[in-house]
């Protein structure tokens, strides 16, 4: 810390839905700017809303299910326009009270940093900020992430903050810095380099119990239905050295197993990017667990790329497929064939991956699809040795299936993000009612075989 330099404090606000888990879901982004402002002498405090392992919470075992597990939740007030979801609508993490505490533990900040996931997840930061506003009235209160980015004026109007940054905020935050406290510094990383950045700031939380890996960003697909594009326009790389050299420093300092790729496009382009990293990772011989929650590009599975993720220790293998109906899925994108599916498969299989550990992502309640779609896509899957994992379509503000979920959907998704939320499946036709998607999940899982 530098002289006159100023305290400021990050937040990680509360999940408002039907259901959360924390399946590998960490605020990358805000601990990587923690990572930043500390590197350059400031001050910080952070407080994760969703910490399963807070000190008041019941005992939880960091190691279970290499990392993932239930939040912590509370009944809480149910949205208007949402009364016909016949579920429970919670927070989820850690009390208001223990919150409330833990900020009037500490020094008033200078500055509030606070992120924001999915955009129908806004009502969490509104009662996150809520609870910042009463106790620190005269600090300023900055929002950025995902709601800010996607839902830039609603956020504004909305959510109560003083300020809103849409987008990657690397380059803004110095002088967010600067204007609201006064310190002024020169940044010393370059923002379109990822090797100059300092790891994310992931000691700040109480518990390690998994890293979370970003070894490229962006993606170079402009896919219907997804933002990344929108959110991240610059497609960048890490060296396979630099991460390396993260894995084994979180591995040596805090005895990390478990590591979970964030990338969007981790095998796009393998032969110059993954394959170096992953020959480095078996060269290591580290002995790790990595996950895939995000999907790999299945055109970048080949037998090589197959062979060098079974043997670096990839456990957790997601493939983005979305559809098995290859004949109609130009409507949504148009990177993978039905030969590529099948071929990926059958490489992951020789590689030595079991059914278990290998899933593919199909949407579910997209604009206008038929429920015999899903099914077939199912069978489709199934029918290759992988395991099919549903995905409930959320309508994303940006993408090209913005429009035709507006049109499709029976809530007015363009007068709030509440209604985008996956869980109310909020384009699904009358086909698709709890009684069909429970029966798809039924045969996703294997448990009906009819």
């Amino acid at each position: 810390m530098t002289k006159n330099s100023p305290h400021i404090l990050l937040i990680n606000p509360w999940i408002h839905d039907f259901a959360a888990y924390d399946f590998w879901a960490k605020p990358l982004g805000l601990l990587t700017l923690a990572a930043f402002l500390r590197s350059h002498g400031i001050s910080l405090s952070y407080i994760d809303c969703l910490d399963r392992f807070h000190p008041k919470a019941p005992p939880a075992d960091p190691s279970a299910r290499c990392g993932r597990g239930p939040y912590l939740k509370s009944q809480t007030t149910r949205p208007r326009g949402l009364e016909d979801v016949r579920r429970r609508f919670c927070r989820y993490g850690i009390t208001p009270r223990w919150f409330a505490e833990d900020l009037q533990s500490m020094p008033v900040p200078d500055l509030i940093l606070i992120t924001s996931l999915m955009t129908y997840w806004y009502t969490g930061v509104q009662e996150t900020i809520a609870i910042l506003r009463a106790i620190f009235p005269k600090t300023a209160i900055i929002l950025g992430g995902i709601y800010a980015s996607l839902c830039t004026d609603h956020a504004r109007k909305h959510a109560g903050a003083d300020d809103i940054v849409a987008g990657p905020a690397e380059e803004a935050v110095f002088d967010i810095v600067a204007r609201h406290t006064g310190f002024k510094t020169t940044a010393c990383f370059d923002p379109l380099e990822l090797d100059t950045y300092p790891y994310p700031a992931f000691d700040l939380q109480n518990r390690i119990n998994y890293i979370p890996l970003l070894t490229s960003r962006g993606c170079p697909f402009k896919c219907a239905y997804c933002a990344s594009h929108f959110l991240s326009p610059t497609r960048l790389w890490r060296s396979p050295d630099s991460v390396i050299e993260e894995i084994k420093y979180w591995q040596h300092a805090h005895r990390i197993s478990d590591f979970v790729l964030y990338d969007d496009a981790f095998l796009v382009d393998a032969e110059r990017h993954a394959q170096p990293l992953l020959e480095k990772i078996i060269q290591a011989d580290l002995n790790l667990r990595f996950h895939t929650p995000n999907a790999v590009h299945i055109r970048g599975i080949t037998a090589e790329t197959a062979r060098l993720l079974f043997s670096a220790g990839f456990k957790t293998l997601r493939l983005g497929l979305e559809t098995a109906e290859f004949e109609t899925r130009k409507d949504i994108d148009r990177k993978v064939t039905q030969d590529d599916f099948k071929q990926a498969a059958r490489y992951l299989k020789e590689a030595g991956f079991a059914k278990q550990q290998v899933g593919a992502y199909l949407l579910m309640g997209l604009p206008g699809q038929e429920l015999a779609s899903v099914e077939r896509s199912i069978r489709a899957v199934q029918a290759t040795g992988v395991t099919p994992i549903l995905a409930y379509y959320s309508p994303i503000p940006h993408t090209a299936l913005w429009q035709s979920a507006v049109s499709a959907s029976r809530y007015d998704l363009a007068a709030d993000p509440i209604f985008t939320n996956n869980s109310i499946i909020p384009c699904q036709s009358e086909a698709f009612n709890w009684e069909t998607v429970t029966a798809l999940k039924e045969l996703a899982s294997g448990s009906n075989t009819e």
